[in-house]
């Protein structure tokens, strides 16, 4: 019976021994990048960045570091962005994590940037990055600005760019970054994509839906947010 009891007292030593180390162990599934929320442009959705999420998982990113998010994006700018926030604040407390990045393609980088801009998305954005933006418009825009608010704002010389483009084009301490084509023919003219103050780097000669699957901008991209 005693010998049983030192046993019994032994195990329940150890045990008690280990619960600090247990306690302070790192979880298994810490994140170790900024969440990257991706926001798509006009007549798109989030499967267009297929590609791109599929590079991040694998160098390293997990399922829950990468929000690619889909709006309707007939409606406003500024109504994207303000659903923008709500799901910058949803991926930070579903992740822990105190900032996230945002990687956006075409009309994106504008509901994003009054996100940034307007809505105090500064505190919450740690690297922007703008892939084949409309930044300062494009004369393309003419075909559905007649359809959809969206696209009458990312024509060139609406009030909105105009607000949105007044004063810093690139608030905060974010890092900012433009990836642009000299052959793209969907934002005129080309050097519309191209922002103060940001990170200004032309891709080449690639078409403008090709800009958010190609790779080679892909290792740009992701080497500015690492």
């Amino acid at each position: 019976m005693q010998r049983l009891k030192r046993s019994a007292l032994a195990v329940i030593t150890a045990v008690v021994a280990a619960l600090p180390l247990a306690l302070t162990a790192t979880p298994a599934q810490a994140a170790t990048h900024n969440p990257i929320i991706f926001v798509h442009g006009l007549s798109s959705d989030s499967s267009s960045w297929d590609d791109w999420v599929a590079d991040f998982k694998a160098d390293g990113y997990t399922a829950s570091e990468l929000d690619a998010w889909s709006y309707d994006w007939t409606q406003s700018n500024i109504t994207t962005a303000s659903q923008l926030a709500t799901e910058v604040k949803r991926v930070l407390a579903a992740t822990g994590a105190s900032k996230v990045d945002i990687v956006a393609h075409s009309m994106g980088p504008l509901s994003a940037r009054y996100y940034l801009k307007n809505l105090g998305g500064t505190s919450y954005v740690d690297d922007f990055v703008s892939v084949a933006g409309v930044n300062h418009g494009t004369t393309v825009a003419s075909w559905c600005s007649w359809l959809y608010t969206s696209c009458a704002q990312m024509y060139t010389g609406s009030s909105f760019l105009t607000s949105l483009n007044s004063g810093d084009e690139t608030p905060g301490s974010v890092s900012y970054a433009s990836y642009w084509s000299n052959c793209d023919d969907a934002v005129l003219p080309n050097s519309s994509a191209l922002l103060s103050g940001a990170t200004n780097v032309e891709a080449g000669c690639i078409s403008h839906t090709d800009m958010n699957n190609d790779y080679g901008v892909y290792q740009q991209v992701r080497d500015f947010i690492a």
